[in-house]
């Protein structure tokens, strides 16, 4: 039962997979509200700038509309990103086609952008960088990725946690930042702030 003593934590976030990953380490978050936010990236905006400046862009949205209501907010922002190019969230298969072209046989760094407000209005927030290697892929292997669907809606045209997993021989650094939220760090920024897990 919530009391005032106890400020809500709130996901700001339409993504299941980060409401997944909070999960499973034992975190339920007491809300999860979509920010409403223009994620177009600026001219030659850098990807780490991209994801960091979105992620604050969607803690300060739906801080607004909590109308002062006490509460923990996380937001997060995945970018994947080819040198200075940011990949687009793929929405069509001539768009996660493109993605996969440009990844196959290379390394690629995966930006998570992270932002946690408190209740007292402080804020904390970083870039969490993975560098992802996917191997070479064959024209096979693209028309069975392209044909399952799974890079609908994609940062980079796929899911590192799903059937891309075997497209991926290694990662450097945060796998949970390659699915959607880095989880060490998330939690690191929430106990700095004064969060304590219930």
């Amino acid at each position: 039962m919530l009391t005032a003593s106890r400020p809500r934590l709130v996901l700001a976030s339409s993504s299941p997979r980060r409401l997944a990953l909070l999960r499973q380490i034992g975190i339920e978050p007491d809300r999860v509200m979509t920010p409403e936010v223009d994620e177009t990236p600026r001219p030659k905006e850098l990807p780490r700038v991209h994801a960091l400046r979105l992620a604050v862009a969607k803690a300060e949205a739906v801080r607004e509309r909590l109308a002062g209501e006490p509460a923990y907010v996380v937001a997060a922002d995945t970018v994947v990103a080819s040198g200075r190019r940011i990949l687009p969230k793929a929405e069509t298969a001539a768009e996660a086609q493109a993605c996969l072209a440009l990844l196959s046989g290379r390394r690629h760094r995966v930006h998570g952008g992270l932002c946690v407000l408190a209740p007292d209005g402080r804020r904390t927030q970083r870039v969490v960088t993975t560098m992802v290697e996917m191997k070479r892929l064959s024209d096979e292997e693209r028309r069975r990725y392209l044909a399952s669907g799974e890079w609908r809606g994609k940062a980079g045209g796929y899911a590192i946690q799903g059937l891309a997993g075997r497209l991926v021989p290694a990662i450097n650094g945060s796998y949970s930042n390659v699915v959607g939220l880095p989880l060490c760090e998330t939690v690191a920024m929430l106990e700095g702030l004064g969060w304590r897990q219930p």
